[in-house]
C-alpha cells in the first residue's frame, strides 16, 4: 500500500531501536524523510548508518538529545527545523514498587514520558496548522488503560499521554492535521529480548521457552508482538490516507486488552 508519504518530513523521538526505529524504518520505505533520535550520539549515528544500509536511497539523519534534559531538548526543537510528522515515541519503562517509588521517579517519568510530547507538540503543531496539514502520532500502550500495579509510575503518565493527544486532537477542528495514539502492546523489542535471554541463563533455560511462558494468558494473539506489527499502524496514522481518523486511540496490543472500548 502507497501511505503516501514521500515528501513527508518525519521526527521520531527515541528511535534507535525497538518500536522507534521501526517506525522510522517504515517511514523512509514510504518516501518519507527521516529525523532519527535517542540520548547518545554514538547510537543516534549507528541507527541512522544502519537505516541507511536497509534503505540505501532513504533520507535519514540524526539528532542527538535526552530529554530529561530540557536544554538538550532546547537544543535539538532549534535543530529540527521543519516537521509535517511527529511520533512522539520515546519513553522511560520500568518495574518498581509503588511504595518504593520516590518523587525524583515520579518527575522523571513524567519529564521524558509527558513533558516530551509536551514540548515537541507545543513547537511543530503551530507550522503544521498553519500549513493547512500535519501529523502527530503518539506510541502509547495498554498500560495507560490497564495499569499495572507494579507500574503504577508508568501507567499513569502513559496515561496522561492519552489524555494530551486526545485534547492537541481537540485544536486541529477543520483543518488537516490530526493526532492519534497507538496502544501498544507487549512488543518484543531489543531491550525486551536482552532481558529475556540474561533471565533465561540466569534460570538455565531457553530464551524461547521463558518467551513463550511470559505471554499474558489475556493475549489472543498469543505471541509477543514484533515492532515492525505496531510501526505499520503508526505509520498509517502518519499517512495522509488517515485523513478521518483524529483524537482516537488505536490498539496494537495483540488483543491483552479485555475491554470493548
Amino acid at each position: 500500500m502507497d501511505y503516501g508519504l514521500t515528501g513527508k518530513r518525519a521526527f521520531v523521538s527515541g528511535s534507535t531501536q525497538g518500536i522507534g526505529y521501526a517506525v522510522a524504518r517504515t517511514c523512509a520505505a514510504e518516501g518519507a524523510s527521516v529525523v532519527l533520535n535517542g540520548r547518545d550520539a554514538h547510537r543516534v549515528d549507528r541507527a541512522v548508518d544502519r537505516l541507511r544500509a536497509e534503505l540505501p536511497d532513504a533520507d535519514v539523519s540524526g539528532i542527538a538529545a535526552d530529554f530529561a534534559d530540557g536544554r538538550e531538548v532546547q537544543a535539538l526543537l532549534d535543530a529540527l527545523g521543519r516537521v509535517d510528522v511527529l511520533v512522539n515515541n520515546v519513553g522511560l519503562f520500568g518495574v518498581e514498587p509503588f511504595i518504593d517509588t520516590g518523587d525524583d521517579t515520579w518527575r522523571r517519568y513524567f519529564e521524558v514520558n509527558v513533558m516530551s510530547g509536551v514540548r515537541l507538540s507545543r513547537r511543530l503543531l503551530p507550522a503544521m496548522l498553519a500549513a493547512g496539514w500535519g501529523r502527530i502520532v503518539f506510541v502509547g500502550t495498554e498500560s495507560a488503560v490497564d495499569v499495572p500495579g507494579d507500574m503504577v509510575h508508568y501507567g499513569a503518565t502513559k496515561a496522561a499521554v492519552m489524555a494530551l493527544s486526545n485534547g492537541l486532537a481537540k485544536l486541529t477542528r477543520g483543518t488537516g492535521v490530526t493526532v492519534n495514539t497507538v496502544l501498544g502492546g507487549p512488543t518484543y523489542s531489543e531491550g525486551v529480548a536482552d532481558t529475556v535471554e540474561r533471565i533465561a541463563a540466569l534460570r538455565g533455560t531457553s530464551p524461547d521457552e521463558l518467551k513463550a511462558a511470559l505471554v499474558r494468558d489475556t493475549s489472543l494473539l498469543q505471541r509477543f508482538i514484533e515492532p515492525d506489527e505496531v510501526a505499520h499502524l503508526v505509520a498509517y496514522l502518519a499517512s495522509p490516507v488517515s485523513s478521518a481518523t483524529n483524537g482516537a486511540a488505536l490498539r496494537a496490543d495483540g488483543g491483552v486488552l479485555t475491554t470493548l472500548v
